[in-house]
């Protein structure tokens, strides 16, 4: 049996961010996953090979592009062997980098399946040593989620894939489904559609990408309405039939008669289920809500005192989230004062363009009794997205119109994810309006968007004429 201060279950971006700032504490800790290095779903299957296929169909789409340019390419020539080496070769590299901190910061890294047997001891199978046992003071839960997938597709048996197998890209399929119009769904049916395949994305519910307010979400859609085949808002998917081809699927909407459209394969984007199961949390005082997500309070400690967790499988399904709970679950651990308490955590939809938001969104506001003002400005109005010919961005903030202080912001264009650091920046700042509209930004560069959106607010926009709210 090894004994010590602290044991992480799960290697993902909240595993490691709370074993590596345990360490850095002083604390003895034991890393546990059943990948050969740590990273987890992120970036072995997630975040980080997807953003790498979504920037080659970004390259994809600008060739298209540039003729408008006076540029004309010819047609790409795609090599999806050398494509996937270079895509796991970047995954390979960063988790090298992570074993190299491991080996580092000095901790015990096991692969292997971990199950609890009580509070204080966990039993780990591993690939070469055995069935192992750890005995710990501490635990944190951070062993995340996986592709939820509904009944209703299991007849389309290898022609279904989950977002682990898009990304795997073993094939361009000449026609793709992808079921869920959320940030899942639309990144990888962005990849497919930049590769070639006619995509046709199906969503329940009445909008893409349902968290995101309505004004930055417009311009996203427009573009895939380009893009895709065919973008089919509040229906169902009833039936699938797989065929010598591929699959025949049943729609049904919301008004006017079901219909069938042929695909060569699904991609299954549904959403995520977290993995509090085959744990063993029965023999502990863990307890979970409906959705299997295990109950934390805002230090990430779960009903049993000596155990956290942390990330998707407390429902908090974003890498950065997950990981700045590791941190204060650490930290928790080791003695010092901290609480999960952010006023804005960024989102991020790596389309193109990207939707990215913060803090407050104008849904938010719409609640009785929210008194809130919002400011946008028009990247048309922007001299560097006219240059960028990429004019349908926006950039707006939410703003408390008694003490001007920025409570969200939302942005749509090329690079909203980058941009939306400084928003959250302020919004957790509590910066007024008129602090980002007196910040100098470079000239031209779609930053200065945030300075313009706040005098527009103000009425002093020289770009817009906006007259100053009374």
């Amino acid at each position: 049996m090894q004994s010590t201060d602290l044991a992480v279950i799960g290697g993902g971006p909240g595993g490691y961010a709370a074993a590596f700032r345990a360490a850095d504490l002083g604390l003895q800790v034991t890393l546990i996953d059943q990948g050969p290095a740590p990273g987890g779903v992120c970036l072995h299957r997630g975040c980080i090979p997807s953003k790498a296929l979504l920037h080659v169909a970004r390259l994809l789409d600008e060739t298209r592009a540039a003729t408008a340019w006076g540029v004309t390419f010819g047609a790409p020539q795609i090599d999806l062997e050398r494509l996937n080496r270079w895509k796991d070769g970047v995954v390979r590299h960063l988790a090298e980098g992570l074993m190299r901190l491991v080996k580092a910061r000095k901790l015990t890294y096991l692969q292997g399946t971990a199950c609890l047997q009580d509070a204080h001891t966990i039993l780990v199978d591993t690939q070469d040593q055995g069935r192992q046992s750890v005995r710990c003071a501490h635990a944190v839960l951070a062993t995340g989620s996986r592709p939820a997938i509904l009944p209703t597709f299991a007849a389309a048996g290898e022609r279904a894939m989950d977002s682990t197998a898009a990304l795997r890209l073993e094939s361009v399929p000449a026609s793709l489904l992808v079921v869920g119009g959320g940030y899942i769904g639309l990144e990888l049916g962005s990849v497919y559609a930049g590769l070639g395949t006619r995509v046709t994305v199906v969503e329940i519910t009445d909008g893409l990408i349902p968290p995101a307010d309505r004004d930055l979400v417009a311009p996203l859609q427009a573009r895939l309405q380009e893009r895709f085949e065919e973008i089919l808002l509040q229906t169902r998917v009833v039936r699938v039939q797989p065929t010598q081809s591929g699959v025949e699927v049943e729609f049904e909407p919301a008004s006017g008669a079901p219909f069938r459209r042929a695909y060569e394969r699904l991609l299954i984007a549904v959403g995520r289920r977290p993995n509090s199961d085959r744990l063993g949390l029965e023999t502990t005082a863990v307890e979970l809500d409906a959705r299997g997500c295990v109950l934390v309070d805002e230090q990430r400690r779960t009903r049993e005192p000596s155990i956290f967790a942390v990330g998707d499988v407390i429902g908090s399904a974003l890498a950065h989230t997950a990981a700045h709970e590791g941190g204060v679950a650490a930290e928790v651990i080791a003695g010092r004062r901290r609480r999960f308490e952010p006023n804005a955590i960024p989102a991020v939809v790596f389309t193109d363009p990207e939707v990215a938001w913060c803090g407050l969104t104008e849904r938010d506001a719409a609640a009785p009794h929210s008194q809130v003002a919002v400011s946008r400005f028009p990247w048309a109005a922007s001299g560097r997205a006219v240059t960028l010919d990429r004019t349908e961005g926006l950039t707006k903030l939410i703003i408390d119109p008694e003490s001007e202080r920025l409570l969200g912001v939302g942005i749509v264009g090329p690079g909203a994810g980058e941009l939306i650091g400084e928003g959250v920046l302020a919004v957790e700042m509590a910066a007024r309006a008129s602090d980002v509209a007196l910040t100098i930004h470079a000239h031209p560069t779609l930053s200065e968007t945030y300075p313009e959106a706040a005098a527009a607010f103000l009425g002093q926009c020289a770009h817009l004429f906006a007259p100053r709210r009374r």
